[in-house]
């Protein structure tokens, strides 16, 4: 089993009570802590004032008196005044920063029976943010004990798993920060412009609901800048649905539509049931279409007619749909330069263009790198259930790559994400050590160097860098021979038969060349424009 550790401050009023004989009559908060064999006390870390040493070192006897097998550790705090909070929290603090916790062999407790009550609130604090890794003991005198019995009182512990609680701390959370800090997750960024942005989304998103276009590259933040704003919107009233989040590089194909719009029953081949769109399910909500430049020119066309009019048909049906969403707009390409190429319609750019912002990359918010880290941390610390923090050396070693020009940062807070995720993962413990930040900054080099090797020709041909770097090395080896025998190839169909040689003749009827302009339209392409480079 696990030695019991706990943290308690000496009262100084309340475990003074009594003198010589009669002091085991009375109720002592640090006495009763240790007189219940249900709750066996290996270990106490006695905080103590200076002018109290006296009284601090006779409760350590009567604590070895009561219970022999706990080892009493005096320990001199330094806050000058038990009453102010910064003084009180920020001692505790670095108390809690170089203590050795072994969580795999104790479990810790705080007691927070004694002291002030501000010694009470920063414990309470200091356990919710984990940096304690332990759990709540409170002792209280028990009125109907007998006189024999009175000084051992009631112990109860308080297991602060927040989880239980979520959506209730939530909820008040939410209500008590501004738009601003609750669109950017309480983080407290220090860039100028992305604070600026923000302020100017907050105003948008709470008086109107007009398009909102957010511009930036893959992994900045995109997608959960729109939960939020859905969120803020709910707070304040001016939603009352779902939010509806849809990746349109996902849709491609025949498909597509019916994703979009919905479908009748028997509306084509398969249609057995009939189905709400995404569209539809958005009624009275808000609808974010991530990277919305990937849609069809079709879909495009009857996307327009909805945002104008609320309306629009299914697939197989001659009845219009009424949906009122308001829509967020995501993408990492310039549209204009769609717009030129062919691929994105100028008037539905226009539309959807009224509120537009561009996110920064991580790299270009290099100022906020740190706040972001520490972010991450605390989200790490949730999902694991235990507290998780950097010593002093590897934090340092880890923001000094982080801002050299070697990190590339380049899928932006997704690397920052998943970085952090790591060398918590091999941190059992808690505690981020040089060890493992020397090794994750050997990964990531590693990683970001093979990203930035020179792509094979025929993908540069046809895809932005940026494109190509969203692409699996699979996809981008298999992509790139599709392309070359499209090249050598004199039709859509010749290079069909090509690609599929072995597994069109176990089929009696084949659609070969079906296959491939699906397969090329999920990258966006088209054997027209392979072969028009030529």
């Amino acid at each position: 089993m696990k030695r019991n550790v706990v943290i308690n401050i000496l009262g100084v009023i309340k475990d003074a009570k009594g003198r010589g004989h009669k002091r085991w009559h009375s109720w002592r908060p640090t006495i009763s802590l240790v007189s219940h064999p249900d709750f066996p006390v290996d270990r106490m870390e006695l905080l103590y004032e200076p002018e109290y040493l006296r009284l601090s070192k006779r409760i350590m006897e009567d604590v070895n008196q009561v219970s022999p097998a706990t080892d009493v550790n005096l320990v001199e705090t330094a806050w000058r005044d038990p009453w102010d909070f910064a003084d009180v929290y920020a001692w505790l603090h670095e108390f809690a920063k170089h203590y050795t916790f072994d969580t795999d062999n104790e479990d810790y407790y705080l007691n927070i029976t004694t002291g002030t009550h501000v010694n009470q609130i920063c414990m309470f604090l200091l356990s919710e943010a984990q940096l304690f890794p332990a759990k709540l003991v409170q002792v209280s005198p028990d009125f109907e004990a007998d006189q024999e019995h009175k000084s051992k009182g009631i112990l109860r512990i308080i297991d602060l798993d927040l989880s239980k609680y979520d959506a209730l701390s939530q909820r008040f959370f939410e209500q008590s920060q501004s738009g601003t800090e609750f669109l950017k997750a309480g983080i407290q960024t220090r860039d100028h412009g992305f604070n600026r942005i923000i302020e100017e989304i907050e105003q948008v998103a709470i008086h109107s609901r007009d398009t909102i276009l957010l511009q930036g590259p893959t992994g900045a933040g995109k997608s959960q800048l729109a939960r939020r704003i859905y969120e803020l919107k709910t707070t304040r009233g001016e939603v009352t649905q779902s939010f509806v989040s849809v990746n349109c590089a996902t849709l491609v194909g025949d498909g597509a539509m019916s994703a979009l719009f919905g479908h009748l029953k028997g509306a084509f081949t398969g249609a057995q049931h009939a189905r709400d769109g995404y569209l539809k399910q958005a009624d009275g909500g808000v609808l974010f279409l991530d990277e919305i430049g990937e849609l069809g020119l079709d879909e495009q066309a009857m996307l327009l007619h909805a945002i104008e009019s609320k309306e629009f048909y299914p697939v197989g049906a001659d009845k219009l749909i009424f949906s009122d969403f308001q829509l967020i707009a995501g993408t990492n390409q310039d549209l204009h330069k769609a717009i030129e190429q062919g691929k994105f319609r100028e008037d539905l750019l226009a539309r959807i263009d009224i509120w537009n912002w561009r996110l920064p990359s991580l790299k270009e918010r290099m100022d906020d790198f740190e706040v972001n880290l520490d972010f991450e941390l605390k989200q790490n610390a949730r999902v694991l259930d235990r507290q998780i923090r950097f010593s002093q050396r590897a934090k340092d070693a880890y923001l000094t790559y982080a801002h050299s020009e070697e990190a590339s940062w380049a899928a932006n807070f997704r690397d920052l994400n998943a970085s952090v995720t790591r060398m918590a993962t091999l941190s059992p413990s808690g505690r981020i050590e040089l060890p493992t930040v020397e090794r994750e900054i050997d990964r990531l080099k590693n990683r970001w160097q093979s990203r930035s090797t020179p792509k094979d020709l025929e993908l540069t041909l046809f895809l932005d860098s940026e494109k190509i770097e969203q692409i699996d090395m699979f996809d981008q080896l298999q992509l790139s021979t599709v392309i070359k025998v499209c090249q050598q190839s004199q039709s859509l169909a010749d290079a069909s038969r090509k690609l599929y040689d072995k597994s069109r003749l176990k089929k009696q009827s084949t659609n070969d060349s079906h296959r491939l302009r699906v397969y090329l339209q999920k990258f966006g392409l088209s054997y027209g424009q392979i072969k028009n480079r030529e």
